[in-house]
C-alpha cells in the first residue's frame, strides 16, 4: 500500500497535535461559569469490551489495529426484543463506556493511540480545547456523557445513566443548572430523555444546544447504510479500518440506526425516496420502470433485499435479515419523541449544518442496467438526489425540532467536521456567555435566526414582471438573557437600497434585548 507525501505530512501534523495536550492554569479557570455536559452522536463514544470472568477490558471502538477482527468478535450483536437491548454475540463480553476524565475521555479522541491516521478520530477534542481556554475546568464545569451508541436512544438503562450523570454534574458544580451540548444522534437521545423524564430534565438543565441533530431522521443516509453499509472514515485510512459491509452487519441489529430512519409520517417538503430501475414483463413485452418508494412504503424493499442476509460467527452462518422487531421499537420511539415538550424553564438552541450536498433520495440501477434481484442491491452503486445539509442530515430534518427554540442557526459545515469550526465555537461561546467578550461579535452580520414571516408575490403588469419578497427575523443580541424593565423603549434603524430596478428596504427594531429585522425587496424585469 503506497502512502503519498501529503498523507505523511498530515500524519505528522496530527501526531504533533495529539502530543500538544491542552494545559490549563489556575488563572484560566472561571468558577462562575455554569457547567456544560457534552453528549456525542452515533459512533462518538469509546467502547470497551469487558470480560465478565475477570473484568479485564480492551478498547474495541474506535481502534485501527485489528479493528475488523475485534468488531466481529466483540461488537457484533443480537437484538433481544424482550428488553429492547442489543447484546454482544460473545457470551463472555459486555460493552462499557470508560468514565475517565469525568466522561470526557470517551468522547475526546476516539483512538488515543493513533499516530498515523486522520483527524476523523477527533470528536469533541477541539471543542474541549476551546472551552478550557474560555475558563471551563474538567470535573468542575466541563463533563462528558458517552454511551453505547448501538442501543436505542430511549433504552431505560441509558436513561438511568443520564439521570445519574445530570445529578452528579449538578452536585459537582455546587447546585448550578447545566448547559447540555449535543451532537447528531445525541440530540435524539436527550429529546427522548426530556420526553420520558421531564421533571428531572427541568430540575437540572438550564440550556440545551443541539448541533446537527437529525430531528426527523437521516433517510438518505440510513437507506444506503441498510443496503450498502457505512464507512466511519474515508480515504486511504479506510483500508486500515472496518469494511463497509462489516459495519453494516453490526448496525443490522442496532436499534439506533433504525431510529435514524425517522418517523413514517413526517410531512416532508422534499420527500426522500428509495428508487429502483426494474424490468417488468407484460404480454410478452418488457420495459424498464422507475419504481419510487416513500418512507411510508419502502420497508418492503428493505425486507426483500435483506431477506437472505447472514452473518458468520464462530464458523456458523446466522440469519441477519431486516429486523421487524427493532423497527417496531423504533416507531414507538418516534411516538415518544413526537410528544416531547420543552419545559418552560429551559432554553433550547438549534445549530444545523448547511452548504453540503446531502443524500436524500437513493436510486439503484439504470435504464441500461436495471435491478433484477433485490438481494443483489448491495453490489449496486447507489446514485443520489441531494438536498442542502451537512452531508449526512438534511437541513429540513435538522430544523424540524418541534420545540420552542430560542434560536435556529445554519452554518456551513460537514456533519462531524462542524465540531471543529471556529464559527460554531463563536456562537456557542456567545450563548454560554463564556470567556472574554468578543468586541467584533455582531449577530446581525454573523447570522440570522428564527424566521417569523415570509411572503413571496409575483405578478405581471403590462409586460413587466414584478416580484416582491418580504421576510422577518428575530436576531439574538448580546443582551439576549437580560430582561428589560422598560417595554416601551425601542430603537429603530432603517436602510434603503435601490439599484438597477431593484428596491430593498430593511428596518431594524431593537426591543427587550432582541433585534427584529424586516426586509422588503422588489424586483422588476421587462419581458423580452
Amino acid at each position: 500500500m503506497a502512502i503519498g507525501f501529503d498523507d505523511l505530512v498530515r500524519a505528522l501534523e496530527l501526531w504533533l497535535k495529539l502530543n500538544k495536550k491542552p494545559k490549563q492554569t489556575g488563572a484560566n479557570v472561571n468558577s462562575d461559569l455554569d457547567p456544560v455536559l457534552l453528549v456525542p452522536g452515533i459512533g462518538g463514544s469509546i467502547l470497551h469490551a469487558v470480560n465478565i470472568d475477570d473484568d479485564s477490558y480492551e478498547r474495541v471502538w474506535v481502534r485501527f489495529v485489528a479493528a475488523e477482527y475485534k468488531l466481529k468478535t466483540k461488537l457484533w450483536s443480537r437484538y433481544d426484543s424482550s428488553t429492547g437491548k442489543t447484546e454482544s454475540m460473545d457470551p463472555k463480553t459486555t460493552i462499557a463506556v470508560p468514565e475517565d476524565r469525568h466522561g470526557l475521555y470517551a468522547i475526546d479522541i476516539l483512538d488515543p493511540d493513533l499516530v498515523i491516521g486522520s483527524e476523523s478520530v477527533y470528536y469533541f477534542h477541539d471543542m474541549i480545547v476551546e472551552m478550557l481556554k474560555w475558563g471551563y475546568q474538567e470535573g468542575t464545569t466541563l463533563f462528558g456523557f458517552g454511551y453505547d451508541f448501538r442501543q436505542s436512544n430511549r433504552l431505560p438503562e441509558t436513561m438511568d445513566k443520564l439521570a445519574a450523570k445530570l445529578a452528579a454534574v449538578y452536585n459537582s458544580a455546587g447546585g448550578k443548572k447545566i448547559n447540555i451540548i449535543t451532537h447528531s444522534m445525541g440530540g435524539i437521545l436527550v429529546k427522548c430523555f426530556m420526553a420520558l423524564h421531564t421533571d428531572i430534565f427541568e430540575k437540572y438543565v438550564k440550556n440545551w444546544i443541539a448541533v446537527c441533530a437529525p430531528f426527523q431522521g437521516a433517510p438518505g443516509c440510513t437507506n444506503s447504510t441498510f443496503l450498502n453499509g457505512m464507512s466511519f472514515v474515508e480515504g486511504w485510512e479506510q483500508r486500515l479500518y472496518i469494511s463497509k459491509w462489516s459495519m453494516h452487519q453490526l448496525l443490522m441489529e442496532c436499534p439506533s440506526i433504525y431510529e435514524l430512519m425517522g418517523p413514517r409520517n413526517f410531512n416532508w417538503q422534499v420527500i426522500p425516496r428509495l428508487e429502483l430501475f426494474r424490468k417488468h414483463d407484460s404480454d410478452g413485452n418488457s420495459r424498464i420502470i422507475l419504481e419510487s418508494y416513500t418512507p411510508s412504503d419502502n420497508v418492503g424493499v428493505l425486507k426483500e433485499a435483506l431477506a437472505t442476509n447472514t452473518i458468520n460467527c464462530n464458523g456458523l452462518d446466522l440469519p441477519l435479515p431486516f429486523n421487524s422487531d427493532i423497527l417496531k421499537w423504533a416507531n414507538e420511539t418516534w411516538e415518544i419523541l413526537s410528544s416531547a415538550k420543552l419545559p418552560s424553564g429551559v432554553k433550547f438552541y438549534n445549530i444545523y449544518g448547511t452548504n453540503l450536498a446531502t443524500s436524500h433520495t437513493v436510486c439503484y440501477g439504470s435504464q441500461d442496467k436495471p435491478v433484477t434481484d433485490l438481494e443483489q442491491l448491495r453490489y449496486f452503486e447507489a446514485k443520489y438526489i441531494c438536498v442542502d445539509g451537512d452531508g449526512t442530515v438534511p437541513v429540513e430534518s435538522a430544523k424540524a425540532d418541534g420545540l420552542n427554540a430560542e434560536a435556529r442557526v445554519g452554518i456551513p459545515g460537514e456533519h462531524r467536521g462542524i465540531l471543529c469550526e471556529p464559527h460554531l465555537f463563536r456562537i456557542i461561546k456567545h450563548w454560554l456567555r463564556a470567556g472574554d467578550p468578543d468586541p467584533f461579535y455582531d449577530p446581525l452580520n454573523d447570522y440570522v435566526i428564527l424566521p417569523t414571516a415570509f411572503e413571496m408575490e409575483s405578478h405581471k403588469e403590462k409586460g413587466i414582471e414584478v416580484a416582491s419578497l418580504k421576510e422577518e427575523w428575530d436576531v439574538i443580541s448580546k443582551d439576549q438573557d437580560e430582561q428589560s424593565n422598560s417595554h416601551d423603549k425601542m430603537e429603530m434603524r432603517s436602510i434603503s437600497v435601490k439599484h438597477d430596478g431593484t428596491k430593498a428596504h430593511a428596518t431594524v427594531t431593537v426591543r427587550e434585548g432582541k433585534q427584529h429585522v424586516k426586509l422588503k425587496a422588489v424586483t422588476v424585469s421587462v419581458d423580452a
